[in-house]
């Protein structure tokens, strides 16, 4: 799978005063109207049990220049355990934080969940989103890269 190329997001969410994230790369639009996103989490995560508890969740796409965030969700950085702390948030509806800096923000509620091995394959109607705009950073092969024209 390290030749598939893909754009980079950030999975948030909140439960109580308890919030996390990780770097996910497994998302995807599954529906136009309604709008509908999926999203696979590793099973004994701390974030795949907050959104399971919470039933919400937020998908930042991950720019270019924040190779450091993507670094930072991916655990590249265990001395730091709020991951949530080091970053600038924001929310829209759900309560659910997303990075500033991101290309677009996804509040997402679940719908349904499948497990799937080690993961659980979670699907989502998106309540609110915002659009930023910029170039993507895009994992392939094991590395960052960035999208030149």
């Amino acid at each position: 799978m390290r030749t598939w190329s893909a754009g980079i997001t950030v999975v948030t969410s909140k439960h109580g005063e308890d919030q996390h994230g990780m770097t996910v790369n497994s998302f995807a639009s599954i529906s136009l109207d309604p709008a509908m996103v999926s999203v696979s989490l590793q099973k004994h995560t701390r974030t795949h049990e907050l959104v399971l508890r919470s039933r919400v969740f937020g998908v930042t796409i991950i720019a270019a220049n924040q190779q450091d965030v993507s670094d930072l969700f991916a655990g590249r950085h265990p001395e730091i355990t709020d991951r949530l702390a080091a970053v600038k948030t924001e929310t829209l509806v759900t309560g659910a934080p997303f990075i500033v800096g991101g290309l677009a923000w996804f509040d997402c509620r679940i719908t349904q969940t499948h497990d799937v091995g080690g993961s659980t394959h979670v699907l989502a109607e998106v309540i609110a989103a915002r659009e930023f705009g910029g170039e993507p950073l895009i994992y392939h092969n094991r590395d960052y890269w960035k999208l030149t024209r």
